[in-house]
């Protein structure tokens, strides 16, 4: 375990992997800020995008981070972070609308991301060392 990083699990490259991650979350954070594409989409269609976007950011945060205080943290952190995307959204964005479902399939999407803590895949990214 590096000493600079004893939240993240004994990763043969953590600084990388970290750094993948918070790539991940800007990524989300960018495209929930920036105008929708022009598509025709059945309605709430958004939903299965949302939880599947922060079932991706969660599951990615079980690889990374210990478990525990610095994994409690992150899926609370990744929650906080879907809500105020939707407050922005309604007050900083001519072009989106802040929707309380949005938030709650992010949330839905957090929670069966960490359910993966609970699985053998747990460790997945630590047992692959290529």
């Amino acid at each position: 375990m590096s000493a600079a990083l004893p939240l993240i699990k004994p990763l043969r490259r953590p600084r990388l992997w970290a750094a993948l991650w918070a790539l991940a979350v800007l990524v989300v954070i960018v495209v929930c800020l920036i105008p929708p594409p022009p598509m025709d989409l059945p309605k709430n269609s958004d939903k299965v995008e949302h939880f599947l976007a922060y079932f991706i950011l969660a599951g990615s945060a079980v690889q990374l981070f210990r478990r525990g205080r610095p994994l409690l943290w992150a899926g609370v952190g990744l929650v906080l972070m879907g809500v105020c995307i939707e407050f922005a959204q309604g007050a900083l964005t001519s072009n989106r609308s802040a929707d309380a479902m949005d938030a709650i399939a992010n949330t839905i999407g957090v929670l069966a991301g960490m359910a993966i803590t609970f699985t053998p895949l747990r460790d997945l990214l630590l047992r692959w060392r290529g």
